[in-house]
């Protein structure tokens, strides 16, 4: 018998999933720097909301055809025959908040590069921040941004350490691509 406490509940424990594998192996906890890429990662947390990340990852590649390969100048000019082909795409999740959302979203992360350049040097402006924070930061910023959206985009996208168990392998190749957190301030 040990005195020690077993590992909570992490991520890791997909790893070996077919569909969570990869995206735990080689993107989850990874710096991302791409401004499309990050606007990407914030659409797909948002669409979460409610839902199994499962479910999100298997409707990646609709969502990506049906944003227009989240090119953040073509979404935020989407206007309303957009969002009528979007509430009627069965590949991606059909919600008008969450729809409307990426649409917003994607015009305050054009004004955000006008003041910052990118999207990641906005991100890097206030890091580090507490967990706390940095969901009021989203919320003033963003729409349809909580708590959990908030934290899952930013350990996904490196900004928050603890996307990997330290005796995770994909820990140390996450921590080879210098993400924000192992960074410091």
């Amino acid at each position: 018998m040990t005195d020690q406490a077993p590992d909570p509940p992490s991520y890791c424990d997909a790893a070996s999933h077919p569909v969570h594998g990869p995206y735990h192996d080689h993107e989850y906890g990874f710096p991302v720097r791409g401004d499309d890429a990050l606007f990407e990662r914030l659409v797909l947390e948002i669409n979460q909301a409610g839902l199994s990340w499962l479910t999100i990852l298997n409707k990646r590649e609709g969502f990506r055809r049906a944003y227009d390969g989240f090119a953040l100048e073509t979404v935020a000019a989407y206007g309303d025959a957009d969002r009528a082909r979007l509430l009627a795409d069965a590949g991606i999740i059909r919600n008008r908040l969450k729809v409307n959302a990426a649409i917003e979203n994607a015009g305050r992360i054009l004004r955000l590069r006008d003041d910052h350049g990118s999207f990641a040097a906005w991100l890097d402006a206030h890091h580090p921040l507490p967990r706390a924070e940095w969901r009021k930061l989203f919320k003033r910023t963003f729409v349809f941004t909580g708590g959990e959206i908030v934290g899952e985009f930013l350990l996904s996208t490196g900004y928050l350490p603890g996307a990997h168990r330290e005796s995770c392998p994909a820990y140390a190749r996450a921590l080879a691509a210098g993400p924000a957190w192992a960074k410091g301030s």
